[in-house]
């Protein structure tokens, strides 16, 4: 008999317990975070379906990843990520979801990368990390800063209905949910 292999842990997955308090029906923070092409959006107040994915990073072309990124499993894949929800924008749209995209960088830098990736969607910046506080997310380290780990939230009316947790494959992650959402 052979011995199954374990799933490796990715960045930010302490122990199985990371997410174990967002449970469906927790409602999100009243925090207004900083849009990418647009006013601040506070996710408790949306009244309406969203896929939100929570990201670490996006590199920029010429600048170094953070110290250490290319040693953290899972690290990578916030690109591929954000652009296979933009590939399936319209897909999401027709089920009745806004998706959004919420890390711990600035808002500039959100605006580039949104604007380099031709990302049909909000990018929200939670740079003081307050959503992410309240929800009591899941981070890691690379050199000295604190990052977002990589988690996807559905939400109804500013309440989440499912927290999916660890993301195996940010490049295939936004078909395989949409995938899952068509099943049902």
């Amino acid at each position: 008999m052979t011995k199954a292999k374990a799933r490796p842990k990715v960045a930010g997955e302490e122990d199985d317990t990371a997410v174990r308090h967002i449970i469906a029906g927790t409602r999100l923070p009243d925090v207004a975070l900083t849009a990418t092409f647009a006013a601040p959006v506070n996710l408790a107040r949306f009244q309406e379906r969203a896929v939100v994915f929570v990201y670490p990073y996006t590199g920029t072309p010429g600048q170094p990843n953070p110290p250490g990124w290319d040693d953290i499993p899972g690290a990578h894949g916030s690109t591929p990520e954000a652009e296979g929800f933009r590939d399936q924008y319209a897909a999401f749209q027709v089920k009745g979801y806004e998706v959004y995209g919420i890390s711990g960088q600035s808002s500039g830098d959100q605006k580039a990368f949104a604007t380099r990736a031709g990302l049909p969607f909000q990018l929200l910046s939670d740079d003081k990390f307050a959503f992410a506080d309240a929800l009591k997310l899941p981070r890691f380290k690379a050199g000295k800063n604190d990052y977002l780990a990589r988690l996807t939230l559905i939400v109804r009316n500013g309440v989440i209905y499912r927290c999916i947790y660890p993301v195996s494959d940010p490049a295939t992650h936004a078909r395989d949910l949409l995938a899952e959402m068509s099943a049902v």
